[in-house]
């Protein structure tokens, strides 16, 4: 229903798209790994296909560990957001990162990921996360202007990493 303002009562302009996230679930995890896929391929990375399957199955079942969204527009699954938490004293709190925000190539330069960075925005201060971290790559012109935008600065350190574990 439409209301004077040319709006309708959920506060979109009519014909506005809608978009919005829902909790991923185990059974969305072929959907989930496919576009996985494409997004490790965009980032330059190779995950171990049976490794990332155990890894998302975990973190879907695990909620303590962080959260996996699908992104929906117009009842269409159009890509998914990963945040995962940590605890760090510098924020004196719970911290989230954004692993991952992915958005099927067709649907890019719509709006779709600005859309998505808000709601996963606010998820985090829900989930109660002082702060959201992200890493992206510099050429990655698009994302990188997308996350500065909405105002992620670079730290002034540099995050190394190193895995600990056996990569067998």
């Amino acid at each position: 229903m439409k209301t004077a303002a040319g709006r309708n009562g959920a506060g979109r302009k009519a014909g506005e798209i809608s978009t919005r996230l829902r909790l991923a679930r185990g059974t969305d995890s072929p959907l989930l790994l496919e576009m996985m896929a494409d997004f490790a391929t965009g980032e330059g990375i190779a995950p171990d296909p049976r490794r990332l399957r155990t890894a998302l199955q975990n973190l879907l079942r695990q909620r303590n560990l962080g959260r996996v969204w699908l992104i929906v527009e117009a009842g269409e699954v159009v890509g998914y957001a990963v945040l995962t938490f940590g605890y760090d004293l510098e924020f004196t709190g719970r911290d989230a990162f954004l692993t991952e925000l992915y958005v099927r190539k067709e649907l890019r330069g719509r709006g779709v990921g600005r859309r998505a960075l808000a709601m996963v925005e606010q998820q985090a201060v829900t989930l109660k996360a002082r702060a959201v971290h992200l890493m992206v790559r510099a050429e990655n012109i698009r994302a990188f202007t997308l996350y500065a935008s909405a105002g992620y600065e670079a730290p002034r350190r540099v995050m190394l990493s190193r895995i600990v574990t056996e990569r067998n």
